[in-house]
């Protein structure tokens, strides 16, 4: 079976090597993949927005199945066109991809359902926004309404810093059209997690719980970034709260959506926050999540090629996901600099002390290769990825594994999982 992934990070790396172990694949292209993906597939430079130029290549190629990592692809409509052309994909098409590609749509998906979320107002002026900002509490909760990498959202301790926020968005455009609309929210207190499940629209598979870690620094301090660390399973996602998440959350959610003659098809991210109220949603995401997705594959037993062809069919209810019981934690090596301007081709050391690691594996996020050395690429490098038989083990050995890598300015947490950690 030719399979063909979209998207060249440390998510899509992750993706192409679990679905290099299943027997029925013969072989895997990657659009446009990385030097390090290219171990595993056959990289194809074509840029992911090119949706038209996609299509034609699985076509020509006779591909069997298109897995979509990235979220643009999928708000363009990816899914619809290929889906016009007879060719199996998967991930949600442009209309459910608005739960994502807007946050004001998801809100309002949100609140026309009654499903637990925080109190909000959406805004297109900075005047009518700075209003609504009056009348709330500290700290404030500031979001680009489109997509812009993980970076949209803001937490202003002060009004002051919530005005120049607004201004930001709506005045200088720095997120673009993506902040052409701003979400103000009420600020949520409490432990965040994130809550991935399969679903074919109908019925619902829920992959291992998981926690990122967004914050730049230790601690949850500085900027929000794109992700530097993640683990799985997340404690606090107790048996209560999955089972809250699947009644108050999920249920309504794909209800709300068919109501709307929406059908979701593929995964469906959510993102939680757990108050002493309980579960209530943050934001939705349309795609895996990066880097949880490094430790979840790492935990799936399952081939993960029938769970997605299960929910493509709408036969999710037919399929179970087996899981290794041993928990595994992802750090984010990073550039210096990131989420704000940072270097590239950075020589980075230490890779071939781990080619033969049993324990984990060493997913690329942002690198090159020349002359083979390996160099940085982009701002998130890598996500070192490592499994043990407790949430402690892992820790351990994924620091272990990290203190082998270097290059000059190279960044990472030095706390990811401590929330699940005994005594922390």
């Amino acid at each position: 079976m030719r399979i063909l992934v979209i998207g060249g990070g440390g998510r899509e790396h992750a993706l192409v090597w679990k679905l290099s172990q299943s027997a029925r694949v013969t072989k895997i292209f990657c659009v446009p993949g990385s030097a390090a993906i290219a171990e595993l597939a056959e990289c194809v430079a074509i840029n992911p927005e090119q949706i038209e130029s996609l299509a034609d290549f699985a076509a020509q190629e006779k591909i069997a199945l298109t897995v979509v990592g990235p979220e643009l692809p999928l708000t363009l409509g990816i899914v619809d066109l290929f889906e016009s052309r007879g060719l199996r994909i998967f991930g949600p098409n442009k209309a459910a991809a608005q739960l994502e590609g807007s946050k004001a749509f998801s809100k309002d998906i949100l609140r026309a359902n009654a499903i637990p979320t925080a109190a909000f107002g959406t805004f297109t002026d900075a005047v009518s926004a700075k209003q609504f900002l009056a009348q709330q509490k500290s700290p404030y909760v500031i979001k680009a309404d489109g997509l812009a990498a993980g970076k949209g959202v803001l937490i202003c301790a002060t009004l002051a810093e919530a005005e120049a926020a607004i201004d930001e968005f709506l005045v200088r455009k720095a997120f673009g059209a993506a902040g052409d609309k701003v979400v103000i929210e009420e600020y949520l207190d409490g432990e965040e997690a994130s809550f991935m499940v399969l679903t074919d629209g109908d019925h619902v598979l829920p992959l291992a719980s998981s926690q990122d870690h967004k914050r730049v620094f230790d601690n949850d301090e500085g900027p929000n970034t794109g992700g530097m660390g993640a683990y799985s399973p997340a404690p606090v996602v107790t048996p209560e709260v999955h089972e809250r998440v699947l009644r108050e959350v999920l249920a309504p959610l794909l209800n709300g959506l068919q109501q709307k003659n929406i059908r979701y098809r593929g995964l469906l991210y959510v993102g939680l926050m757990i108050t002493k109220a309980g579960p209530k949603v943050i934001e939705f995401n349309a795609r895996f999540g990066d880097p949880e997705c490094q430790p979840i594959m790492m935990r799936l037993k399952s081939d993960l090629l029938p769970l997605l062809e299960a929910t493509i069919d709408g036969q999710l209810n037919q399929v179970e996901a087996e899981w290794y019981a041993d928990p595994a934690v992802c750090v984010v090596l990073t550039a210096a600099g990131y989420p704000g301007a940072y270097d590239k081709g950075k020589e980075i050391h230490g890779l071939e002390k781990l080619a033969s690691w049993q324990q984990g594996c060493v997913f690329h996020a942002g690198t090159a290769k020349e002359n083979h050395r390996w160099l940085t690429a982009g701002g998130r490098v890598l996500g070192v990825t490592a499994r043990g038989k407790s949430v402690a083990d892992a820790v351990t050995e994924v620091y272990r594994a990290v203190g082998e890598i270097s290059w000059a300015g190279m960044h990472y947490r030095k706390d990811i999982a401590r929330r699940a950690l005994p005594n922390s």
